[in-house]
């Protein structure tokens, strides 16, 4: 009966700004400190403490407005959101209520072929954790992230499927830390997303009661969540019954959502503009400032990659998906020289597998573009084969080494030399005339037969490119 009703969900992200220090205070952002070490007097709302914003925020804020084609306002207003929670010491959270600092963007989703616009753009601060110990039976409260600078990123309710939602995450996530806004970690909850989800007859225009749910921290959770929360309400629908307002969260183990509590609107949290900060001013110039900094977005980088460079779609997502990487492929490619396909099947390959493996950031490599274009031009002329270029890499990837020092050194230049290499041939061929009977009646294959033997002859450093046009020939007769 799903196939009867329409699903209509919008999407909140919470995105953490990479900055050291807290939104209205000094206190670090670092991940996985102590309990309660990250934390002053203005985080932990005592009597006198005051504000100070953090205009690294206000940079950052006005960078991702415009990399999603927002409008940035040059006035907002901070605004006090009121709820009472352990996490939350001040009894209220400092955000951008009734005028945010960015409105009406949007992104494209590429599969489904259509725009989703995004609402608004605000700052915030971020509220701490509350950790449930089940064995105590305890709540303990950590505040290292209270005050934390985020941006609260609200679609409009575009999207028609979890697999829509997913794609405008991605998408979301890919332009964030392109722009060197946010790291994009899902796990360590510095890119999490809330989802409303409703459902409605389709053809109708009017939206089902949506619910919320929570907290939601992987792509794979996200989807599953958002098909869950469609079919309940499908379900409860199709059952006679009604759907409450309300938030949920997403059980993963049982593969269900459950109420969490009563979705508050906005008048629950009693918003008014917060006494302590003045207006939130931008000048022209700083949008312009910003507008000049942004790169090249990853949507255009992958479209200019099959356009231009003849890429595939996946050789492109791949080699667009973290920024540096593509810087470092860009440059390689430009010292190389030869066809963009060949240098993104070494990224994709060996250069990918060494980079996971170490831990090694594309921007803290020791080889250098040239080093790596030497490589290339080596195998190309046949100095070396393409397995011994691999060994090459290996070496020049952990040590910066010369390509040609370290060919030099292991001795694994490959056997050019035509004299050589017919010397080996010949003796091959008058050891095995079975085989070239074989091979002069038409059994082709057997050619595979004396490539292998000469190759083992010269301890696989033949070329075998020569070793073939020489078999061919002299196996003809």
């Amino acid at each position: 009966m799903i196939s009867d009703f329409q699903p209509v969900i919008g999407l909140e992200v919470h995105a953490q700004l990479l900055t050291t220090s807290k939104l209205f205070s000094t206190a670090g952002t670092t991940f996985g400190a102590e309990p309660n070490t990250h934390t002053t007097p203005v985080c932990l709302g005592f009597p006198g403490a005051l504000p100070v914003l953090n205009a690294r925020v206000v940079e950052l804020a006005i960078r991702t407005g415009l990399a999603l084609e927002c409008r940035v306002n040059e006035k907002s207003e901070w605004s006090r959101k009121h709820y009472f929670y352990p996490d939350s010491p001040k009894g209220y959270q400092i955000t951008q209520y009734e005028f945010p600092i960015c409105e009406w963007g949007g992104v494209t989703l590429e599969l489904a072929g259509k725009r989703v616009r995004i609402r608004r753009i605000h700052i915030e601060e971020d509220a701490g954790k509350s950790v449930h110990d089940a064995a105590d039976g305890l709540t303990l409260v950590d505040l290292n992230r209270v005050g934390t600078p985020l941006l609260e990123i609200v679609s409009e309710p575009d999207l028609r499927s979890a697999d829509e939602a997913v794609e405008y995450l991605k998408i979301l996530r890919d332009v964030l830390v392109s722009i060197g806004v946010n790291d994009g970690n899902l796990e360590e909850g510095s890119f999490r997303c809330d989802a409303n989800v409703s459902v409605m007859r389709k053809g109708s225009e009017v939206y089902g009661t949506r619910c919320e749910l929570k907290n939601l921290n992987s792509f794979r959770n996200i989807k599953l969540a958002i098909d869950t929360e469609i079919a309940r309400h499908v379900d409860v629908l199709e059952g006679g019954g009604t759907i409450a307002q309300e938030t949920r969260l997403f059980d993963v183990n049982r593969g269900e959502t459950r109420s969490m509590r009563s979705k508050e609107d906005a008048q629950d949290y009693r918003y008014f503009p917060e006494p302590d900060l003045p207006l939130l001013l931008v000048t022209p110039e700083e949008i312009a400032r910003a507008k000049a900094t942004l790169p090249e977005l990853p949507q255009a980088k992958r479209r200019r990659y099959v356009e231009r460079l003849k890429l595939t779609e996946y050789d492109a997502g791949v080699l667009t998906a973290e920024r540096g990487f593509s810087e470092l492929f860009e440059r390689c490619q430009a010292a190389a020289g030869v066809e963009p396909k060949k240098v993104a099947n070494w990224f994709i390959g060996e250069v990918s597998r060494l980079l996971n493996e170490s831990g090694v950031k594309p921007g803290e490599v020791k080889f250098s573009p040239a080093q790596f274009a030497a490589l290339l031009m080596a195998i190309d002329a046949g100095t070396i084969s393409q397995n011994a270029g691999k060994e090459v890499f290996g070496e020049m990837f952990h040590s910066g080494a010369e390509p040609a020092e370290v060919i030099a050194r292991k001795g694994l230049a490959q056997v050019s030399d035509t004299g050589a290499l017919e010397k080996v041939i010949d003796e091959l061929i008058a050891a095995n005339p079975p085989n070239v009977a074989a091979y002069r009646a038409g059994k082709v294959q057997v050619l595979g037969f004396f490539v292998g033997q000469v190759m083992k002859a010269l301890k696989g450093k033949g070329n075998p490119k020569v070793i073939n046009e020489l078999l061919e020939q002299k196996l003809k007769g």
